[in-house]
């Protein structure tokens, strides 16, 4: 029987040496005269593990790791002599931070070889697109209504409605856009999806098409994911090829340039038409008006991948996961100052402080967890006094959080929540597109109070006055780039007003 052996080609394997570890493990056995069959997978999502390499023993497949490539000699000789190496971790689903998830989207991604149609096929691929067949295109909609199904990039808007107005719409043509443009800090979600199981993105894209009558898709990726690039652009090809898109529906690859306004879907819209990634004003929405002034579905990479599971396995068993009015699954990204960084799928409901402390372990340098922030530069940040709020967009709402694209990024007792409050304004000084004054000179002018604060100014006045700015920017901004940089900021003054000047500092002594 030939052995086989499975190393991750995902970009954040390779980044800590992959594939240096995939050729050392050749060398190793031809060395040793074995021929194994090296099999190249997404990643897993335990990234503290990274490069972790799987070995199919008896059917049974066994995880080895961090994994370097000085390893590979004696990794493939106790392969061969029946022997324990010393990075074995035993079976992988075994797996502790693998065994308490539930696993819906990413349920192969790490498991198959991405660019494989029958490793797809073999482990449920198509079956979603196959029973949308047999479905008029308003029982496909319904049924994505039905799963509760919400968008997974920002502010969680049914998507099932967002297809139901699309579809309603009569127009000689419709788009598909998928907004892959992930550039929240702790999130990489997407680029594992389009990395490790890009079909499954495909599927979900072809399935939203036929649902809405859309003929044409695209696939918006920053250029900072070569790697997603290279493999989406692989996958497409290949879906073509075997007679999945054609006339019916077709899609193509864009690249952007990076600006984090693109994130938006407006803005995402002008740089698709290849115009200045500039914010539109609404209305009219992207569902009567987008891409090239046709009525367009918007959707992330996260959410369309949830499609085909959903199309397979019925609405309501998507919709048995969660709490409340968020069914389903996410995607959970644990980032920065974190034992065990990764991805970590479960049902809405899991309370932050078992994400962080439980799951995570808790702060990498050792000492406590002082903060979280959940949802990209500009979510809010959540002192250890939330860490029993649930992973819910209602729950986060409440505590004037948001979820966004299930980032969090974890930070210990060293930090300066002033300094985090002021980077939030410089962020969006930068990356605004200067269209609304409240996002570009408020953001600009929050910057140069916070830094009077800092400086000891007059804080009660210019404490006063940020928080004006504050509302002014959240109120008065075009899109979530102005309108969301106030949750950062507002959040680190009311939890950690000490870093302010308003209290004596808790920030611990080195």
């Amino acid at each position: 029987m030939t052995l086989r052996i499975f190393v991750p080609r995902d970009s954040g394997a390779r980044a800590v040496g992959a594939d240096q570890v995939a050729r050392a493990i050749a060398i190793a056995a031809r060395t040793q005269g074995v021929a194994p069959e090296i099999i190249r997978t997404g990643s897993r999502g335990l990234y503290w593990l990274e490069p972790l390499v799987e070995v199919e023993l008896a059917g049974v497949r066994h995880a080895f790791g961090p994994v370097t490539a000085e390893d590979a000699p004696i990794l493939v000789r106790s392969l061969t002599q029946d022997a324990v190496h010393p990075l074995a971790l035993g079976p992988i689903d075994e797996t502790p931070y693998l065994k308490r998830q539930t696993r819906l989207t990413f349920a192969r991604c790490g498991v198959i070889n991405p660019l494989s149609l029958d490793d797809y096929r073999a482990h449920g691929g198509f079956t979603g697109l196959e029973n949308a067949q047999s479905l008029v295109p308003e029982r496909i909609v319904e049924a994505v209504v039905e799963s509760g199904l919400r968008g997974r990039g920002g502010a969680g808007f049914p998507t099932g409605i967002k297809w139901r107005t699309v579809a309603a719409t009569v127009a000689p043509q419709k788009y598909i856009v998928c907004n892959a443009d992930e550039g929240d800090s702790g999130t990489f979600a997407d680029r594992m999806i389009m990395e490790g199981d890009p079909f499954m993105l495909i599927e979900g894209m072809i399935i939203s098409g036929w649902a809405v009558g859309a003929t044409r898709g695209y696939i918006y990726i920053r250029s900072e994911y070569p790697d997603a690039i290279a493999t989406m652009n692989a996958a497409v090809t290949l879906a073509r090829n075997a007679g999945y898109l054609g006339p019916r529906f077709d899609m193509d690859v864009r690249v952007g340039a990076g600006a984090y306004v693109c994130g938006e879907e407006t803005a995402l819209l002008e740089s698709l038409e290849g115009k200045r990634g500039v914010v539109r004003a609404k209305p009219p929405l992207p569902a009567y008006h987008g891409l090239f002034g046709a009525p367009t579905v918007v959707n992330n990479v996260l959410t369309l991948a949830a499609v085909p599971f959903i199309l397979s396995e019925g609405a309501q068993a998507y919709a048995n996961f969660g709490l409340g009015r968020s069914r389903g699954t996410m995607p959970i990204q644990l980032a920065g100052n974190v034992r065990r960084p990764g991805l970590f799928e479960t049902g809405f409901g899991i309370t932050l402080g078992e994400l962080v402390d439980d799951i995570g372990g808790g702060a990498a340098s050792g000492r406590p967890v002082r903060a979280v922030q959940v949802g990209g530069p500009l979510g809010a940040y959540f002192p250890r006094a939330l860490f029993n709020t649930p992973f819910d967009y209602e729950a986060f709402s409440a505590c004037d959080g948001l979820i966004g694209h299930g980032g969090i990024v974890v930070f210990d007792d060293t930090v300066d929540m002033a300094k985090q409050a002021r980077f939030a304004m410089e962020f969006c000084a930068i990356e605004s597109c200067g269209k609304c004054t409240p996002c570009r000179i408020g953001s600009t002018r929050g910057a140069e109070v916070i830094d009077r604060i800092r400086n000891g100014e007059d804080r009660s006045s210019n404490l006063k006055l940020v928080t004006e700015l504050c509302e002014t920017m959240k109120l008065g901004s075009l899109c979530a780039l102005g309108g969301f940089t106030p949750y950062p900021v507002m959040s680190a003054i009311t939890h950690f007003p000490e870093d302010f000047g308003s209290g004596p500092s808790q920030i611990a002594a080195e």
